[in-house]
């Protein structure tokens, strides 16, 4: 599996990444988890399933957690649908006013997949890309170590928040701490899947696996032709038209207009919102 990943500068130092995805790899991102109650523990428990058979303990805990996640998201949904001035849409009203403090960062390597091996990266070619590695190699070292941290934190306060499920009012510090779990165990995993594929450590492992295959290719699987296994674990790519953009804002001192985040976001398949955050950030 492979993921884009587009690099830019957005304002002075703050720079933007953020994962390119198609409109059609979305609904079949979502089409993966199951719907219902019943269906997850067909899935799960069911000795016949192929899932069941080709899948670890791991990822059956993580499609467990995709199903939970998946019903926050539809409540969610559900609060924001709420009437104006009732008591659902003042939670709503609270909860975007908590989450404009989730930082971009977070958000980003939440969306790197666990089953990705290649990441293919996009960047502005007036930027060197070794100078794009050190950076994407740097946010994904210190998002490991500090989403890994928050994430036993918010664990710890979990059986605190609970106790206000005596109360007849909903228990929001609960599902907030639980929300924010959730969200910093994605992101501690997606930031340690991102820092293995454009670390050196890497590179030294697939040479070390080219070495011990070396003795084993003939001369027949070489007329097939170069095996993508062999490649690097990520692929460089330079963007003219990604730099004509930047050029055309490079003078504004409060970082890239909507107009040119917009038109980024439409050429390369991002969130407007997600890079937005990544400007507005201090």
């Amino acid at each position: 599996m492979r993921a884009k990943v587009v690099v830019f500068p957005i304002r002075g130092r703050n720079w933007c990444f953020s994962r390119s995805v198609e409109p059609s790899m979305r609904g079949a991102q979502s089409s993966n988890i199951p719907s219902t109650f019943k269906e997850l523990c067909k899935r799960i428990f069911s000795s016949s399933s192929e899932y069941s058979k080709k899948s670890s303990d791991d990822s059956k805990v993580e499609l467990a957690v995709d199903f939970v996640a998946n019903k926050m998201n539809v409540a969610w949904s559900n609060l924001e649908k709420a009437p104006q001035g009732t008591f659902k849409n003042k939670i709503h009203g609270l909860g975007l006013k908590l989450l404009s403090r989730v930082k971009p960062s977070e958000i980003f390597f939440k969306s790197i997949p666990k089953e990705i091996n290649k990441v293919d990266i996009v960047y502005p070619s007036s930027l060197h890309p070794r100078l794009v590695r050190r950076r994407l190699r740097h946010i994904a070292f210190r998002g490991s170590v500090i989403h890994k941290k928050y994430f036993y934190g918010s664990a710890i306060l979990l059986p605190l928040t609970s106790v206000f499920m005596v109360l007849p009012l909903p228990n929001i510090p609960f599902f907030w701490i639980l929300f924010r779990a959730y969200s910093h165990w994605r992101a501690s995993q997606g930031s340690e899947k991102l820092l293995h594929l454009v670390s050196d450590a890497s590179c030294r492992q697939l040479e070390s696996v080219e070495m011990t295959k070396v003795e084993e290719i003939s001369t027949h699987s070489l007329d097939k032709g170069s095996d993508d296994s062999m490649s690097p674990p990520w692929v460089f790519e330079a963007s003219e038209e990604l730099q004509k953009l930047l050029q055309q804002y490079k003078d504004r001192e409060d970082g890239l207009s909507d107009n040119a985040i917009s038109n980024i976001c439409q050429k390369f398949y991002l969130n407007p919102s997600d890079v937005v955050r990544y400007r507005d950030s201090v």
